[in-house]
């Protein structure tokens, strides 16, 4: 007798051979007569059976999705809108634009794209695989990696969901070369020729960058500052806000972590030049109770927001190509602060503090990057050690 063809609707419950259960719902059959099911999975026959039963209601209300009804490119473009409620709105583009290297149709739905095209179950480890290769070479070794994570994270939600018996981007690897360093540190010399060019140069945005060297603050922090967040008496300052690009446009949001909400204080040539700025703007006719609601860097376009995201990236390049100094990131001045600081003994859990970091591990990992003159005096003389060590005597 041969065996019998389950109906759509009927469902059963095995175990495998790992020891997982596994259950199992026939929701139809395709062209050729294959079955087409939606599986769940429990630690025991109980949990797979009461999630089967669950598929089963679901199937019998109408609500339940078939397997060939989500595709790749529509499964990203709904992962990335739940992701925009858990993340920063810079941090969203930042995950759309990756992603749209691996599934261009998620920038442009015209774009010829066949994994986004491919139904998400029908996506094979050899698919991921291929697509990483497809993608070597044309992208950032570091470009490669987010896609790859990226790409894992929305599948792994899918097999959270049940959608998914395994996560087909799991045993796919990236292998790059010799990990690039985020920013650089300057040297000292280095550090004392820009603050010079600073002064020099008449734009107050110049200041803006001073601020990132001697304060520490990220880019977004600075752009964000105003009057009323500066204390020109105590001389600090209150981190509260950050101004970043979004797209073509500029947007306030929180600091990037709760422990970026921070007070630091200002060392006594930076404030100078910051009361300087300040009388300044007074004897240009700014009137005492409304400047402190106003931003320290207003747009010229727009006093009523910061100046343009990406003006201090474009005026720090022209300041270093017209003093000869060598290629300087904006990053790399608030990088080469924490180092600074670390290099002068400063506890890490301070400089934690100071540079708005969730731990110090952070700091750790990312800001001790030593001096070279720092490097070259660690050393220890053994000779000098045990010659004060109690019961030590003369050589003989």
């Amino acid at each position: 007798m041969g065996r019998r063809r389950r109906a759509p609707g009927e469902g059963s419950v095995y175990r495998r051979k790992d020891g997982k259960w596994v259950g199992a719902l026939t929701v139809g059959y395709g062209p050729t007569g294959a079955q087409k099911r939606v599986v769940v999975y429990g630690r025991t026959r109980q949990e797979a059976a009461q999630k089967l039963a669950e598929k089963v209601a679901a199937l019998r209300r109408g609500t339940l999705p078939t397997p060939e009804s989500v595709t790749v490119r529509e499964w990203l473009a709904d992962w990335l809108k739940r992701k925009a409620a858990e993340v920063r709105p810079k941090t969203i583009e930042h995950y759309r634009y990756e992603l749209g290297r691996a599934v261009p149709s998620l920038r442009d739905p015209r774009a010829q794209d066949r994994f986004g095209a491919m139904r998400l179950q029908a996506v094979q480890p050899l698919h991921i695989r291929q697509l990483i290769d497809h993608l070597r070479g044309q992208v950032s070794e570091r470009s490669l990696k987010v896609v790859r994570w990226l790409l894992h994270a929305a599948f792994e939600e899918a097999v959270n969901l049940e959608l998914l018996p395994r996560n087909p981007v799991a045993p796919v690897k990236v292998k790059v070369g010799r990990k690039e360093k985020a920013a650089r540190i300057l040297q000292p010399e280095e550090a004392r020729k820009l603050l010079e060019a600073l002064d020099a140069h008449p734009s107050p945005l110049a200041l803006a960058l001073r601020l990132m060297l001697a304060c520490g603050l990220r880019r977004g922090e600075v752009l964000a500052l105003r009057w009323e967040d500066v204390d020109l008496e105590r001389g600090r300052l209150h981190v509260r806000r950050a101004w970043t690009r979004v797209g073509t446009r500029g947007v306030f949001t929180e600091p990037k972590t709760p422990t970026s909400l921070r007070t630091v204080p200002i060392p006594q040539p930076t404030l100078l030049r910051l009361r300087a700025y300040r009388d300044s703007l007074l004897e240009q006719g700014a009137k005492e109770e409304e400047l402190a609601g106003l931003y320290l860097f207003p747009s010229r376009a727009d006093p009523s927001k910061p100046v343009e995201p990406n003006a201090p990236n474009h005026l720090l390049r022209r300041i270093c190509e017209r003093h000869g100094l060598p290629p300087i990131r904006v990053h790399d001045l608030r990088h080469t602060y924490g180092s600074f600081l670390l290099a002068q003994g400063a506890p890490v859990e301070v400089v934690s503090e100071r540079m708005g970091h969730a731990n110090p591990n952070i700091t750790l990992g990312i800001y001790r990057h030593l001096l070279e003159e720092e490097r070259q005096g660690w050393v220890v003389d053994p000779e000098e050690v045990t010659r004060s060590a109690p019961g030590s005597g003369p050589e003989v």
